[in-house]
């Protein structure tokens, strides 16, 4: 076992956002540990020698506590977590079902809970380690027809604040990124939907585009290192301004060339 090497776990990877990170993180010279619902074994191997995946459910929590154990034994624990899973829905409230809002729950703020829990374990008995959850825009502000999607990354910005306290003081950095619209696999699910299209999203961001998960990726892999050495407990918006502009569309637009 090589202890020199620094693992990272980054859930979601199968696609999208995680998958960029977890090449990113390689690139950068971390073992990663890539895990999803789906098979990540492809990804894995096209990352690199010392990539693998590990499939898996990251709201269960005997998953969870067998993905750390092995870590753990293979190779003496991880020192960076990012918690990318997630999952969306477009739903007025009063349609919500009960079973789509607990599911939402469960995928989106009890998996990350769960992930911080066993590695975050880890991390304080080695006495460092850095978090990033992956929020939204939609942790910071509220989106019309996603009260389940809106609450649980709202609920994931609360855990980030209270584990950077917690374990702050005990060489823990938990931080979250909160990402403005990416065009992934889920966006286009999501469009498909008829909800909305590209033109409601580059009308709203003063950047005057959609995120790409380079973008993020590369926040998230500032966060996790030692570059980010006294940052704890942020939250930080990757949204091109989305959040900063509280301007109406019409005027916006009359400010780009």
């Amino acid at each position: 076992m090589n202890t020199a090497i620094v693992t990272a776990i980054v859930t979601g990877a199968a696609q999208g956002l995680g998958l960029v990170t977890a090449r990113r993180l390689a690139a950068a010279g971390y073992r990663v540990v890539l895990t999803d619902l789906q098979d990540v074994s492809v990804q894995a191997a096209a990352i690199g020698a010392d990539a693998i995946g590990i499939s898996g459910d990251v709201s269960n929590e005997a998953f969870v506590e067998d993905l750390a154990a092995r870590v753990a034994t293979d190779f003496g624990g991880a020192q960076v977590l990012v918690n990318n899973a997630g999952i969306s829905l477009i739903r007025p409230a009063e349609d919500t079902t009960v079973d789509e809002w607990q599911r939402m729950m469960a995928v989106n703020l009890q998996g990350p809970f769960l992930l911080c829990r066993a590695f975050g374990r880890q991390m304080l008995s080695a006495g460092k380690g850095s978090i990033v959850n992956v929020a939204s825009v939609a942790g910071l502000g509220g989106v019309i027809h996603r009260s389940a999607y809106n609450t649980s990354k709202h609920g994931l910005v609360g855990l980030t604040r209270t584990l950077a306290g917690e374990w702050g003081g005990r060489g823990v950095r938990v931080n979250a990124v909160c990402p403005g619209w990416i065009k992934t696999e889920m966006d286009v699910k999501d469009m498909g939907s008829g909800a909305y299209d590209d033109t409601d999203i580059v009308n709203r961001v003063p950047m005057a585009r959609f995120a790409m998960p380079e973008d993020v990726a590369e926040a998230i892999t500032f966060l996790a290192s030692d570059a980010a050495a006294f940052i704890n407990g942020v939250s930080l918006p990757v949204d091109g301004g989305w959040t900063g502009d509280i301007s109406w569309d019409s005027l916006r637009l009359k400010t780009r060339g």
